[in-house]
């Protein structure tokens, strides 16, 4: 692992890019100064102010706590240079100008400490230009690092060296930025736009361009390219209007002044696609009319109240949208690659044609300029799925398709004149190495145009730390289901080891849903782990640690035998969390994407929770009409009087209110460090960035827990707030009921939260135990479950997977 050790980092810009990589530094907990302009007037640091001030309203939330924004240091180019010298990386994040920029550089570079990298956060420009006005010292620490928009959800940096860029410093850039700020790295080439951008906007010019050609509307297209396509939800014009008209103006137009149509331009220069980089008339009219986007509330899209409209280019107003695609198209897109495809190409609609257009507009532009972007056909298509979210990139799609069938097809259509440009598919397509293949991705690694060979994915000590990182169609990398030694496995659960150390859980039912089957395996996981291993991890390698009990399975038993059946069934999965608690050996929640309901329950009940941070925990029962019935209520009264007995206070009920609140109003922590101020986590829970290192993380937790001499913490009395404090709860709830913020049924079920909180009817400051609290669980939870409007809640999220309010 590298040594690299970064202390503060500096920003330089507080643009809408710079002042939310700020927000992602510090929701890493590396500190960070965030620079700008003085302002003219008013106090000097009034521009980083107002950014840093916009970062609490933006959304999604570039921060994971609100609060955190203070945690960003303020500064400004003419009172605060000095600050530049304790900083070990310097991030330069000004607006897209060359002379700028390089008027910054000599600004700053007196001040650069010795050992410290700089790097330019550009979107495209020339990363060796603008290392040329640079003193000869800095050279070899300059580089590129290429941040997507938002900088906390987007997986992708691209990283860009000089000529004179030292190798080491990448390296130790890349370390730190993918374990440190959880980042897929790729390198990149220093050509216009880099990979994502070049391919990806070249891509949204084409898509614009074949709009125009078949006549179809922005929402349609949208429709047809966002999920239906394995692509972002947000299709082609939302992503555009997400990411900034401005920007994606600025980067066709390094396209344009970059690259040259004329051959004689000189290869570096000459793009076959030139002609498909012109400016689309509607984007120039949208930035004529200061229409800039989500930053500016209205772009290809406006919101009016609940409505959705959409620019109509002709009238240059906007018109009601919300038009789908035909049906036909979403049942064609389901099929497997090779029919979809040959579907599609054959479509007689111009919705299936205008697909069909945009992949072979792909297939061709990513061919023809791999050798040009990039090192690798790997780079390329983990690119498109980090910078643009893919499912699959453009050579994945193309290889699972069948890869000398769609050549042929891209062939004959550049052939006939139907594609963007008449650049022939280069011969490596149809010949060598990639043809007997099959593709460009093979278990010896990616296609190297240039080296003419397939190379491996590049090694270094932080990627020891991910055990199943993400890999491309083709590679046949490692998966999680079949790795390491099976223990136990059934259609719930798989029980298995990596090091012949830790047991592994991985829950196998759709959305983890913890039934019957699922909690057995746990209890059996248990048993192996405290019989021969140092501890438990519960991981499974997808954006799903559990949604929550199993609704489903829980219908028929209450069917046939009412309350007392869901009851029993209910006590069994209480029981199987107290005995997670008081195992033996430490039971470490690897939590990744959704813990929700019973999910939360089961990382509560966890000796410890190794989170990653886009996480999103919560009690979220009362959307169906219920109550937490796994431990959950237990779990909130237990960590009040916990939090209470470190304070000099005697009242119990302010520690509680938060907990009550969040299981009341099933708050989710948009988070880990939002669920963590929820108390869902504890300060000694580890935080990962990176979401491919929980699995590395956990099994050391759990292996330094035992070999520390781990032992499960003693069952024992504590204190409830009792009847007092549930007098007090009940009397905001009918505040709240008759101020209209909830339902009469609403009200019901808090009071029931409260009811289980408070310890039911006793005075405050009664000792109780978890059993105790357990067994009032349960009595909320199946009254509750025999009123028919919790049934028509469970019904109706069952049916359409929304809540129902009643």
């Amino acid at each position: 692992m590298s040594r690299f050790n970064v202390r503060k980092v500096a920003v330089l810009g507080a643009g809408v890019m710079g002042a939310q990589i700020a927000a992602h530094l510090v929701n890493c907990k590396v500190p960070v100064i965030l620079f700008d302009l003085p302002a003219k007037e008013g106090a000097k640091n009034g521009i980083v102010t107002r950014a840093v001030d916009g970062l609490k309203k933006l959304k999604p939330s570039p921060l994971g706590v609100a609060d955190d924004a203070a945690l960003i240091r303020l500064a400004n180019y003419e009172e605060h240079l000095e600050l530049l010298k304790g900083c070990d990386l310097v991030i330069e994040a000004i607006a897209e100008r060359m002379d700028w920029k390089l008027d910054l550089y000599k600004k700053i570079a007196p001040f650069v400490a010795p050992h410290a990298i700089v790097a330019s956060n550009t979107s495209g420009l020339s990363i060796t230009k603008l290392s040329e006005v640079l003193p000869e010292e800095i050279k070899p620490r300059f580089c590129g690092i290429h941040f997507f928009n938002p900088p906390r959800y987007m997986l992708l940096v691209e990283l860009i060296n000089t000529p004179t860029t030292q190798a080491h410093i990448l390296d130790d850039l890349e370390a730190f930025v993918t374990s440190a700020l959880g980042k897929g790295v790729v390198r990149a080439k220093d050509t216009p736009n880099f990979i994502a951008n070049r391919v990806g906007v070249a891509g949204m010019l084409a898509t614009m361009k074949e709009v125009q050609n078949y006549g179809l509307s922005y929402d349609v297209v949208d429709d047809l390219t966002g999920k239906k396509l394995g692509r972002a939800s947000s299709g082609t014009f939302r992503t555009a209007d997400v990411v900034g008209l401005d920007t994606m103006a600025h980067v066709i137009k390094t396209l344009q002044d970059t690259l040259s149509g004329d051959a004689a331009a000189g290869a570096e220069k000459f793009d076959p696609f030139y002609a498909s980089f012109a400016t689309p008339e509607v984007l120039k009219t949208l930035l004529e009319m200061g229409h800039l986007g989500q930053k500016t509330k209205a772009g290809f899209f406006k919101k009016a109240g609940r409505d959705i409209l959409r620019f109509d280019l002709a009238s240059k107003t906007y018109v009601p949208g919300g038009e789908k695609a035909d049906e036909v198209y979403s049942r064609m897109l389901k099929k497997p690659a090779d029919e979809r495809l040959q579907l599609l190409r054959n479509a007689e609609g111009a919705q299936g044609q205008f697909l069909w257009a945009i992949l072979r507009n792909a297939f061709h532009y990513a061919a023809v300029h791999l050798a040009d972007v990039a090192d690798n056909a790997r780079d390329v298509d983990l690119c498109m799925r980090w910078g643009f979210g893919m499912k699959q990139g453009p050579f994945e799609l193309w290889q699972e398709a069948g890869w000398l069938t769609v050549a042929n097809m891209v062939k004959e259509d550049i052939d006939a004149g139907r594609a963007l440009c008449n650049a022939p598919l280069p011969d490596w397509v149809f010949s060598g190495p990639v043809a007997d293949a099959g593709g460009v991705h093979t278990p010896q690694g990616s296609w190297n145009p240039s080296a003419g060979q397939f190379v491996p994915v590049r090694s270094l000590p932080v990627y020891a730390r991910q055990h199943f990182p993400e890999s491309v169609l083709g590679a046949q990398a490692p998966s999680a289901a079949k790795a390491g030694t099976t223990l136990f496995e059934d259609d719930a659960i798989r029980l298995w080891t990596l090091d012949d150390e830790v047991v592994i859980a991985s829950i196998k039912t759709k959305m983890h849903a913890i039934g019957p089957a699922v909690i057995a395996g746990l209890l059996r996981g248990v048993a192996l782990a405290e019989a021969q291993y140092k501890g438990l991890v519960i991981w499974s390698n997808d954006e799903v640690f559990s949604a929550g009990a199993d609704l489903q399975a829980m219908l028929p038993a209450f069917m046939m035998g009412g309350v007392k059946a869901i009851s029993e069934a209910e006590l069994e999965m209480q029981q199987a969390m107290l005995k997670l608690r008081y195992a033996n050996v430490p039971v470490v929640s690897a939590v990744r994407g959704l813990a929700l309901g019973g999910g939360c329950e089961l990382a509560c009940y966890t000796a410890r929770r190794v989170v990653a941070m886009e996480s999103y925990i919560g009690l979220v029962e009362v959307g169906v009409g219920l109550v937490p019935g796994g431990g959950g209520l237990a779990y909130v009264a237990r960590r009040a009087a916990e939090n209470a007995a470190l304070s000099t206070g005697k009242d119990l009920l302010p520690f509680l209110t938060e907990g009550f609140t969040a299981a009341a109003m099933a708050k989710v922590g948009t988070s880990a460090h939002e669920s963590r101020k929820l108390g869902y986590l504890l300060d000694s829970d580890v935080i990962v960035p990176h979401k491919d290192e929980l699995l590395f993380v956990a099994l050391n937790e759990a292996r330094a827990m035992f070999d520390s001499g781990y032992r499960a913490p003693l069952k024992r009395q504590f204190p409830v707030a009792g009847r007092s404090g549930l007098a007090t709860i009940k009397g905001s709830l009918v505040n709240m009921r008759d101020g209209g913020f909830i339902s009469a049924y609403d009200y019901f079920i808090g009071c029931q939260i409260a009811w289980v909180v408070c310890g039911g009817d006793v005075d405050a400051g009664s000792l109780v135990d978890e059993d105790y609290l357990m067994t009032l669980e349960r009595q909320a939870f199946g009254t509750l479950l025999g009123n028919p409007k919790t049934q028509e809640r469970i019904m109706g999220m069952m049916q359409s997977g929304k809540p129902v309010r009643n």
